[in-house]
């Protein structure tokens, strides 16, 4: 028989968390009605928006990352307009041109750490509205920034406040993608809370799908206004989910006893321990991010010996030697996994 692999591809591997497992069992036979009108549902909102700090804030369910920010992109564009994001965000380089398939170009600016800054999204924008020609190009209206980012980096309060206020320099809303968001708020160097985003953000989602549900992103818009009729446009989307009970259950148990932001730690700090290892055994990290995923530089003859023991990922060719990779841990991560890696590493 085939030896098992340890799994440090991605973050989404495992199942759900035991107590969203669990809750889904107990409700199971129920009957509830459908598309998010049940009770599981209800309670999940609002104990999200008292999570956020925003009584009145709409909260809408859809199953996964692509569809959220397609289904989110599109509700705030008009037809002529596209959305700014840095040049490593998600939208850009990993949907697979689903922005694009919806009729709206991603524009793209150069990065930071994986980060867009004030600085350059305030030169952007002048950059269109000084242009005498802008009626002929594609306007810039909405800001997309992810927490974490593709990189695993964090974006700081001051960081996201100056964003914000360059947003409301050119009034253009700004929606973050949280799709690992969990990991950002057990993160020790992380400064930004819920709250925080509720105030600074025009819309933002809560990732369950790699933080502990089976499958699921809680949409979260601190002024209902802001996207009016969103619930028609997910169904326009195909994004709406028949028993969304199934959703509904998830985020109520996450958001009990405080659930999703704890449930990031194990994965925190298991990252903690392969980066230490890595720097320890001379592996430069093309990035060094302080969240769940770890972005080492390995030759690929030990790349080879690695991936027979453990699954990792394809980042990019960083020489003709020499490949960078994606190591990520998630919320599941057992301290015997991690050890067995840390193994390995030493052995290559």
């Amino acid at each position: 028989m085939e030896e098992k692999k340890l799994a440090f591809a991605s973050d989404y591997m495992k199942g759900a968390h035991p107590k969203v497992l669990e809750r889904l069992v107990e409700t199971n036979a129920e009957e509830t009605p459908g598309y998010g009108s049940d009770r599981y549902t209800e309670a999940a909102k609002e104990k999200i928006r008292r999570a956020v700090g925003a009584k009145d804030a709409a909260v809408y369910f859809l199953v996964g990352g692509t569809q959220t920010n397609a289904a989110v992109i599109d509700a705030f564009l008009l037809s002529y307009q596209g959305v700014v994001a840095a040049d490593t965000g998600h939208i850009s380089v990993h949907e697979a041109g689903a922005i694009e398939a919806n009729g709206h170009k991603v524009l793209t600016v150069p990065h930071k750490n994986g980060k867009l800054t004030a600085e350059t999204l305030r030169a952007a924008l002048a950059a269109y509205f000084d242009d005498e020609n802008r009626d002929h190009m594609v306007m810039p209206g909405l800001v997309y920034i992810s927490q974490p980012t593709e990189l695993g980096t964090l974006y700081s309060k001051e960081e996201l406040t100056g964003i914000r206020g360059v947003c409301g320099r050119y009034g253009i809303p700004l929606f973050l993608d949280g799709a690992r968001l969990a990991y950002a708020l057990a993160c020790p160097e992380n400064d930004l809370t819920l709250p925080d985003l509720s105030r600074l953000c025009d819309a933002f989602y809560i990732g369950g799908t790699k933080c502990g549900a089976l499958f699921g992103e809680a949409v979260v818009v601190p002024d209902p206004g802001r996207l009016p009729h969103f619930f028609t446009l997910i169904k326009q989307h195909g994004a709406l989910l028949a028993k969304g009970r199934l959703l509904g259950v998830q985020f109520d148990t996450l958001f009990t006893d405080g659930l999703y932001e704890t449930i990031g730690v194990p994965a925190i700090r298991a990252a903690e321990a392969v980066r230490n290892t890595l720097r320890l055994l001379g592996y430069p990290l093309y990035i060094d991010s302080p969240t769940n995923q770890i972005f080492p530089v390995i030759a690929d003859d030990k790349l080879v010996r690695l991936r027979d023991k453990a699954e990792v990922s394809f980042w990019e060719k960083y020489d003709e030697d020499s490949t960078v990779i994606r190591i990520a841990t998630d919320w599941g991560t057992t301290k015997e996994e991690t050890e067995a890696l840390l193994a390995i590493l030493k052995e290559l």
